[in-house]
């Protein structure tokens, strides 16, 4: 099995580690937050959830599912946590379209938060590009 395809499957177990941290007890605080840092609804869950059996099945199927999973996967990813920073919300789960605009905020809470995005989708967007060049 190629790199590319091992890390689509790395993927799917990041992700389901993801989709289960509501569900693991002392993952979260009183207030219902992960890691004392961000919520995550049903909705969060579900999108982690399918975003991890893309990518398993893209590790199984092919190379070229493979690169096609992590480059898709890395620019939406990349560009939620980016604009998780710049206005308090992401636009995979709507936040952008159902909440106020917090305006950008360089504090702890709100690079943390977006943090696990933004390293996911760009080591994925990155390894798609550079990845899919070899033959």
């Amino acid at each position: 099995m190629s790199l590319i395809r091992r890390l689509c499957l790395i993927y799917a177990i990041i992700l389901l580690g993801a989709a289960a941290i509501n569900y693991i007890p002392g993952l979260t605080d009183d207030q219902g937050l992960a890691f004392g840092i961000f919520a995550l609804d049903p909705f969060d869950d579900a999108l982690h959830l399918v975003s991890a059996i893309w990518a398993f099945l893209a590790g199984l199927i092919s190379n070229r599912s493979a690169r096609t999973f992590l480059i898709l996967f890395g620019a939406a990813y990349l560009g939620d946590g980016v604009f998780g920073i710049f206005t308090g919300w992401g636009y995979l789960d709507f936040g952008i379209f159902t909440n106020e605009n917090l305006g950008m905020d360089w504090s702890y809470q709100r690079i943390a938060a977006n943090l696990p995005h933004i390293i996911l989708g760009f080591v994925a967007l990155t390894a798609g590009l550079i990845m899919g060049r070899r033959p």
